[in-house]
């Protein structure tokens, strides 16, 4: 076709020459350079790759300390050395292993699986091998440079607890966070191997405690030493708290539990401020502030006395006879209680079934009763007649009022509930109807009820302080920063403070009897303080029942009651409230001398403190004899002080001045060893007149000295 172009033209031979030793000879260049690099100066530029390295030092931010009230220091801070392991720097980290184990006295063992533990994690990132590292394996580190590159060490603060378990339950302690933690959302920016609050006031406000890490970068040789500093990102140290804790209540309810197992707690009722709290058995927490080994841990969850439980608020046991100050608050506020009479003798017969007083057993009654006197003598027949009258609804109504079967919301860690039975409650966990027999053992606080002593001395104070109950806390409020506040508020849900309303003749009714309870005519006469208005209620509730600890024999004569006290004051609007819990302890009478040890200490510091000291004479001296079926139980750790007062011999728990002999009864009652002289300053209730006499004693827990005394009989 004309015109058309010739596709058949060619490149000149001379520019395709051209172009062929031109590629040939960029190739040359860039392979030669390519040999120069990666073959030539392979181990030079290594080398110097190797001498400058930049490495993020990591700076630890100490945790903030912690006071009590006053300022006092509780836990505080000491210097330490960890030492890491950084995967990316070893040479054969698995020939290295049985050197570092050796080295830093570890099993090989145990080494393998914490590097097994963090195996997944980058190989930059440093591994925690040992903390609080002793000087000679900081000296194996620095002289073992050369071979074991990957060993690093960093400087921090250590958590330095009181001695001897003080305050363990309340304060808590430190530690790894676990794989499980982290899988919560609350820890979703630790990492493993961080250290925080795992328990007690430590768990609680980690957050505030905890700091925010800091980290500076370093240039290093290929040995891994400092050739010198980029920059630094400061650490910004935890923020410290103060505890609403008194140091020195919280001694004297130390002092005053010592070995026995159960639990104190002092609180002031106008504000909810913990002033003391004490549980045991007790552990140390400073065995935390480094990584506890494996079978101090073991030994620790397998006991089974529980040194880890804060019986203080986790502990649910039936509350007893302290029970009846709220069944007495419901009673009188129902306008069932305030009139009504019931005759003692020694027990009686509800829903066709005879139940008995506690006074039985000591072949006694109470005669005709009212409610002061049910209350300060702790008559079971007539709160088994008021709770038949009341029902369980009212029961579990007023119960609920007043915060039973309800978290407080106190701001520590796993706070339980307890239980208010009721016939809802029943069918909901046993799908059964509700029994109207069964109201007669939670009249008495028996049966399904069950209550934490923080949730008791919450009502009890409560109740004394004319129904305005306050949300128990251990930290000041003013302490939590603004923008925490509302997480603390979500983060420990709980009946806090409310108000129930008490009609102020009935809130007399019941404080008044409250404070016969300390007299020599109540239950625990013999924790009378001498120009203290000193009120509260005993209690004690069975653990097992009477035939199942008859089969027992022997053993089942070991498993005493357990023993409660409630004590307030003054008896109406109180400064201090007290709970003591003494498991095993066989009676309240017993309890109410530890609480009155308590309340003595803290009076005296009121006292001293407004320059009016006063000392107490005839103070009740600590209790240091055991109840008389048992010795105490043994401590799990060596108690924060020594109890030196003398064996004081033990006592019947309730006071027989004011009872009635049974009709049966051959013998005259006696009154408990009080002169007349010392129980005329007590007050009687009305209508009441004292009669003395002189009589032998013949109780072999009396002593010679105690062989003659003023009898008193009183008549009504």
């Amino acid at each position: 076709m004309a015109g058309a172009p010739n596709r058949d033209e060619k490149i000149p031979t001379l520019k395709l020459t051209v172009m062929q030793y031109v590629i040939a000879l960029v190739l040359v260049v860039l392979v030669s350079g390519l040999w120069r690099l990666q073959v030539l100066g392979a181990q030079n530029y290594r080398a110097l790759a190797e001498a400058n390295r930049i490495r993020k030092v990591p700076i630890l931010a100490p945790r903030g300390k912690i006071f009590d009230r006053d300022g006092r220091l509780l836990v505080d801070n000491y210097p330490s050395v960890t030492c890491f392991l950084v995967p990316e720097q070893a040479r054969d980290l698995d020939t290295d292993i049985p050197l570092i184990a050796q080295g830093l006295h570890m099993d090989e063992t145990q080494l393998r699986a914490v590097l097994r533990r963090f195996q997944h994690q980058p190989k930059y990132q440093p591994i925690p091998l040992q903390q609080d590292i002793t000087p000679d394996e900081q000296a194996f580190i620095a002289a073992h440079r050369n071979e074991l590159p990957e060993l690093e060490t960093i400087e921090e603060q250590r958590r330095l607890y009181p001695s001897n378990g003080f305050a363990a339950h309340l304060i808590g302690y430190v530690g790894e966070v676990s794989e499980e933690m982290l899988d919560d959302p609350r820890y979703a920016f630790y990492q493993p191997g961080d250290v925080v609050g795992r328990s007690g006031v430590e768990e609680s406000y980690d957050p505030v405690l905890r700091g925010q890490d800091g980290s500076r970068d370093v240039i290093v040789d290929s040995h891994g030493r400092e050739l010198g500093a980029l920059g630094i990102e400061p650490s910004v140290p935890g923020k410290s708290l103060k505890l609403t804790i008194d140091l020195d209540v919280q001694e004297a309810a130390e002092k005053a539990l010592g070995p026995r197992n159960g639990a104190i707690v002092a609180i002031d009722p106008h504000t909810g401020d913990v002033l003391a709290m004490v549980s045991r058995p007790t552990f140390d927490p400073n065995e935390f502030a480094i990584r506890i080994h494996r079978n101090d841990w073991n030994k620790l969850i397998t006991d089974p006395e529980h040194p880890l439980l804060n019986k203080a608020i986790q502990a649910q046991l039936a509350p007893g006879s302290t029970f009846k100050i709220i069944e007495a608050i419901a009673g009188l506020q129902e306008g069932i209680a305030e009139n009504l009479k019931a005759d003692c003798h020694g027990g009686g017969v509800f829903y066709g079934h005879y139940y008995k007083c506690w006074i039985s057993a000591r072949h006694q009654s109470h005669g005709i009763t009212d409610i002061s006197k049910g209350i300060f003598q702790s008559c079971d027949v007539f709160f088994y007649t008021l709770g038949e009258k009341l029902g369980i609804d009212k029961i579990a109504e007023w119960a609920h009022k007043f915060g039973i079967g309800q978290k407080t919301g106190i701001d520590l860690p796993n706070e339980a509930a307890g239980t208010m039975p009721s016939p809802e409650w029943k069918m909901r966990n046993y799908h059964q109807k509700w029994y109207a027999g069964e109201v007669i053992s939670v009249a008495i606080g028996q049966g399904a009820v069950t209550v934490t002593p923080i949730q008791l001395i919450r009502a009890i104070a409560g109740i004394a302080s004319g129904g305005v109950l306050k949300r128990p806390h251990v930290v000041f409020p003013n302490e939590i920063p603004p923008d925490l506040q509302q997480y603390y508020k979500d983060q420990f849900p709980g009946s806090g403070d409310q108000t129930v309303p008490i009609d102020p003749a009935n809130w007399q009714i019941v404080t008044d009897a409250m404070a016969q309870v300390t007299t020599f005519a109540g239950t625990a006469g013999m924790a009378h303080l001498d120009g203290i208005d000193f009120a509260g209620k005993t209690g004690s509730a069975q653990t097992v029942s009477n035939e199942y600890k008859k089969n027992l024999g022997a053993a089942g004569s070991k498993l005493l009651d357990t023993a409660w006290f409630v004590g307030v004051s003054p008896r109406r609007n109180p400064d201090i409230a007290v709970v003591v819990l003494w498991q095993n302890g066989g009676e309240g009478y017993f309890s109410a001398r530890l609480a009155a040890q308590v309340i003595e200490a803290y009076v005296n510091k009121q006292r001293r403190t407004a320059n009016n000291l006063h000392i107490v004479v005839n103070a009740v001296p600590p209790l240091t004899g055991t109840s008389p079926a048992a010795p105490a139980p043994a401590p799990k750790s060596k108690p924060t002080a020594a109890l030196h007062s003398p064996k004081i011999p033990a006592q019947p728990m309730e006071m027989a001045a004011l009872w009635t002999a049974p009709a049966n009864a051959t013998h005259n009652l006696r009154a408990r060893k009080i002169p007349a002289s010392i129980a005329a300053k007590f007050p009687l209730p009305p209508g009441t007149t004292l009669q003395a006499g002189s009589f032998p004693l013949t109780s072999p827990a009396h002593t010679a000295s105690d062989e003659s005394h003023s009898e008193l009989r009183v008549a009504k």
